[in-house]
């Protein structure tokens, strides 16, 4: 399946809703050169499909993969032109899907990994269908992750950066453009306001190892909305997952972050 998100650009999307359906949907949002198969999301999926949760996932329309090949960013372009606004208003797009798939009533709870956590923050602070978020090692802040003085300057004036992909052995492209629609847009793509704004319970959940998103983010995140950070002990970025993820089961730390999502939706 596919929806359609911004720049009217068309993005692949998984939609999953169990026999024994509990009126709950979560949508998942991927992170940073991620993508909706990435390691063991499937097998997260599965475990709240499996426990009567409707479960969503979908790449970001322009995160550089294609309705023909979704996983390993053969559109260097695309990629390049993406900004938080395009990733913000995709997840709008593909609530807006939801409505025309899902005909019977349920509720909206996102789940964000990575810069996808910053994502379902900041809308769960604009949209009024949603009603619980969870966030899986979330950044907190987007223009601290810009570069400054030189680099800045070298980066208008050559409009591109360049960032390594390992798994695929590419060097992905990033436009000014990026930089220029944070300026833009400043005010909307600010997480503290957002989580300063949210009325909902939010979970904010992060691994004491994690090397790609200090877990100082998630206490900040936790603090500006006045919740417990759940600190998953001994674990990495990705809560022990890797891709290609070949076992049948949940790596046990991830397993360990469903069991936890899992009760905070059930209250």
């Amino acid at each position: 399946m596919y929806y359609t998100g911004s720049n009217n650009r068309q993005s692949l999307i998984d939609l999953i809703i169990p026999k024994n359906f509990n009126g709950e949907l979560i949508v998942f949002v991927h992170g940073f050169m991620g993508f909706k198969d990435w390691g063991a999301w499937n097998l997260m999926q599965d475990y709240f499909t499996q426990k009567g949760f409707g479960f969503c996932k979908y790449n970001a329309t322009h995160n550089g993969g294609t309705i023909e090949n979704g996983i390993d960013f053969p559109d260097e372009q695309a990629f390049g032109e993406n900004t938080y606004s395009k990733e913000l208003n995709d997840l709008i797009s593909v609530l807006d899907w939801l409505e025309t798939k899902i005909e019977n009533p349920y509720k909206v709870n996102l789940l964000g990994h990575s810069r996808g956590g910053g994502i379902v923050l900041l809308a769960s602070n604009e949209d009024k269908r949603i009603k619980r978020t969870v966030t899986l090692a979330a950044i907190c802040d987007i223009g601290s992750r810009f570069p400054t003085a030189d680099e800045l300057k070298e980066w208008k004036n050559t409009n591109v950066r360049y960032v390594a992909n390992s798994r695929t052995k590419q060097n992905l492209p990033n436009y000014y453009s990026l930089y220029e629609d944070f300026k833009a847009n400043e005010e909307r793509l600010n997480i503290r306001k957002a989580c300063e704004s949210i009325t909902f319970p939010v979970l904010v959940i992060h691994g004491d190892q994690d090397t790609s998103v200090p877990i100082s983010e998630g206490e900040q995140i936790a603090n500006w909305l006045k919740t417990q950070l759940i600190t998953i002990p001994t674990t990495d970025h990705v809560f022990g997952a890797t891709h290609p993820w070949n076992k049948d089961t949940l790596p046990e730390k991830l397993e360990e972050v469903c069991v936890r999502i899992f009760s905070f939706l059930k209250n």
